[in-house]
């Protein structure tokens, strides 16, 4: 089980990596970043209620106990992630704004520590401390912070709602049905923003036309690059990343969604022509370097306990976790 999870996670981030590219040639089409991030989550959240209540209704019934859950998990898991990093793209390049996003896997480190109360072993507060050195390359903060200040919170803060994302995707019990969750996710999602997205004005020619991103890279048509950010960047990168992190854990899961900033990166040039200079290549190695000593001291477990007072693993207090929710 956990291969398999390890190898959902991966081509989840994959296909996570299309997002951005993807909303690059939605926003050259005359979409705005939050118009964009609407269409996409009320396309995927009505393609998926549409075929789960064919084939799979069971999973679309929500326990009572468990709305309040759904509700936050639409707000912070979905439609927090996808507006701010959206919106973070219209600032910076795309690596540049996965890179800050992922700081996501620090992010569960300290949630991990201390609000869940699991002591980790030194390796994980080192890795925190790297990534942020990374980090600090990457903006090259010795200049003034070149890159655009707001551009920058809007990444970290998304980076902040992606760290909700992994921590409550292994949270809940089997009494929810992961595909349910992500179904209503996305359309309670589409829902909190329509007073944002006013969906009633978006320019829905703009999926007619032919879209090149701006400063060049290849020209699409603008509904094919939606097709593929629903199928592809969401409905497919959202069921393969929760069931990942239900076989693996949260710490593990953002672990390997890091890869994303790679795909990103990679999709980022061979689209739309963007490229990292040699301190964000830097900066980026240490940050996923960091963040992978950090999570992999998590997913290992804590420091030794006091006499006779044991100290759970990262894994352990998530399967503890599971069976509060499932009991």
């Amino acid at each position: 089980m956990r291969y398999s999870g390890l190898a959902m996670a991966f081509v989840s981030a994959w296909c996570f990596a299309f997002s951005g590219p993807m909303a690059k040639y939605l926003n050259a089409a005359g979409l705005a970043p939050i118009e964009a991030v609407w269409t996409r989550m009320a396309g995927a959240g009505l393609l998926m209620v549409a075929v789960l209540a064919v084939v799979k209704p069971s999973a679309l019934r929500i326990p009572r106990s468990r709305l309040p859950f759904f509700g936050v998990y639409a707000v912070v898991a979905v439609a927090g992630v996808q507006s701010l990093y959206f919106a973070a793209l219209t600032r910076l390049p795309v690596g540049i704004a996965l890179l800050l996003e992922y700081m996501a896997p620090v992010m569960v480190v300290v949630w991990v520590r201390f609000v869940r109360k699991i002591r980790l072993a030194r390796s994980a507060y080192l890795g925190a401390v790297v990534a942020v050195v990374g980090l600090g390359i990457v903006v090259e903060v010795w200049d003034g912070l070149r890159l655009d200040a707001l551009g920058l919170l809007l990444a970290l803060v998304a980076g902040a709602c992606c760290a909700g994302y992994f921590l409550m995707s292994d949270s809940f019990g089997d009494d929810v049905d992961p595909l349910g969750l992500i179904a209503w996710g996305m359309l309670g999602a589409a829902v909190v923003l329509v007073p944002f997205a006013r969906p009633w004005g978006i320019p829905w020619e703009a999926f007619t036309r032919l879209a090149t991103p701006e400063g060049g890279g290849l020209t699409l048509p603008a509904f094919a690059a939606y097709l593929w950010m629903v199928l592809v960047a969401t409905v497919a990168a959202y069921i393969l990343g929760v069931n990942a992190v239900r076989r693996l854990s949260a710490a593990v899961g953002a672990t390997v969604a890091s890869l994303e900033v790679i795909g990103g990166a990679v999709v980022a040039w061979a689209l739309v022509g963007e490229a990292l200079g040699a301190f964000q290549i830097l900066g980026g190695l240490l940050v996923l370097s960091g963040a992978l000593l950090a999570q992999t001291a998590a997913s290992r477990g804590g420091a030794p306990a006091p006499a006779g007072e044991p100290v759970p693993t990262a894994e352990a207090e998530a399967r503890l976790s599971l069976d509060r929710a499932s009991g």
